[in-house]
């Protein structure tokens, strides 16, 4: 082999080689900063990591908004088959009301999920594909109709 064929295959060996070490790098990076959307129900059957952060998506329960102190805010989030009260300090969304499609962010602590962020549906015909799909189970579960989910005006 030549001494400028050694040099070449050399360079394109490194190239591969950084290459490789980015593409590792930033899927372990992404992987680190990954939230995942859990029904009330999953997190009481233990499906969540320990101390991780997650995201919790439902309908907020009526009659079960409590509002402390100042910003606090306290509310259950349901999935028609569990309950997890949710604690939160700020500002809710405008859209933010009991029977309304919420996310939130944020992790467990003991046997209450809180949040450091409160999404809610943006409009009456969204809601987030898991969500939709964990309570379109849990309503067939328990005979619910349709329009259990729809705002009340």
């Amino acid at each position: 082999m030549t001494p400028t064929r050694k040099r070449r295959l050399i360079l394109v060996a490194l190239i591969l080689l950084a290459v490789g070490i980015a593409t590792v790098l930033t899927v372990f990076a992404l992987q680190q900063n990954m939230t995942y959307l859990y029904t009330p129900s999953e997190i009481l059957a233990g499906k969540v990591p320990a101390n991780a952060r997650i995201r919790i998506g439902g309908m907020v329960k009526e009659n079960s908004v409590e509002r402390g102190q100042s910003l606090t805010v306290a509310f259950v989030v349901t999935d028609g088959d569990g309950d997890m009260r949710v604690e939160y300090e700020g500002i809710l969304p405008d859209l933010f009301r009991e029977r309304q499609s919420v996310i939130a962010t944020g992790s467990m602590q003991g046997d209450t999920f809180v949040a450091s962020e409160v999404l809610a549906k943006h409009d009456e015909n969204y809601i987030p594909r898991d969500v939709a799909e964990a309570m379109e189970n849990a309503h067939r579960k328990h005979d619910v109709p349709e329009s259990a989910d729809k705002p009340t005006p």
